[in-house]
């Protein structure tokens, strides 16, 4: 039987901790939770962190999973069942809202895109798979943080950024947003995340009726609006897709 390489066993270890549990940990954590002297332990995560693998927070000093794991986790999203899942459903409302749309699943303080399908015409476009959006400005961001409890505790504990002016950054306004969220199933940003731009954005769900994930449309405001509100069929395309992803995953009629 061929020998392992023990520094790897426990590199790959710290990475499997550092996934589960706590979102950060510390030193100490670390080490005990391994059975490691810290001086090891430290050793192999300052190794980990100058190759991206981790990444040290400067005001704590504890540790977290780094960037680098999120570019080579994009191989693994051809197989992954959400995105494959919704393949069909994201590229017919893109056809039908004529425009951008985006699949996105929570990932630490963020949202992290796992399927872009471009706008249809023939403009010059730059895929965003595997780019990180807020969840507090963004209409994906608020979806999964309205149904999402994990993602809920990020946006309250997250440094909540005025990105534009219409960008709301108080926890009392932001609890509201969610309130109606829930109440109305979809969530919007009109610019209050990039100027000119608007979003929409709905639920998906699994089989235990979990939230999984969130499905929008992204487009200029002058499309994706009319007459200073969100237009009716770009909302109702959205939910639509939302629910077709929903029930491909076990979710049921709902």
């Amino acid at each position: 039987m061929a020998r392992t390489i023990q520094s790897l066993e426990r590199a790959a270890a710290m990475l499997r901790l550092l996934a589960g549990g706590e979102r950060r940990l510390g030193l100490s954590d670390i080490s005990s939770s391994l059975g490691l002297a810290k001086g090891t332990a430290h050793g192999i995560l300052r190794t980990l962190q100058q190759e991206g693998f981790v990444e040290q927070d400067d005001t704590s000093g504890r540790y977290q999973l780094g960037a680098e794991l999120l570019r080579l986790g994009n191989s693994y999203l051809d197989v992954h069942e959400l995105r494959a899942r919704a393949l069909v459903w994201t590229d017919d409302l893109a056809r039908s809202s004529g425009e951008a749309v985006y699949l996105g699943v929570l990932h630490q303080a963020g949202v992290l895109i796992v399927h872009h399908v471009f706008r249809p015409d023939d403009s010059r476009q730059v895929l965003e798979v595997g780019a990180m959006q807020p969840l507090h400005s963004t209409a994906l961001g608020k979806v999964l943080s309205a149904y999402d409890p994990v993602a809920h505790s990020e946006i309250v504990e997250a440094d909540r950024t005025a990105f534009t002016p219409r960008t709301l950054t108080g926890l009392g306004e932001i609890e509201g947003l969610l309130d109606l969220t829930r109440a109305r199933g979809w969530a919007a940003d009109v610019e209050e995340t990039w100027e000119g731009v608007a979003s929409v954005a709905a639920p998906i769900h699994d089989r235990r009726r979990m939230p999984v994930g969130a499905v929008g449309v992204t487009g200029a405001v002058e499309r994706v609006c009319q007459e200073g509100e969100l237009r009716p069929e770009i909302i109702a395309a959205v939910r639509d897709c939302a629910r077709a992803v929903s029930r491909d995953l076990g979710a049921g009629r709902f």
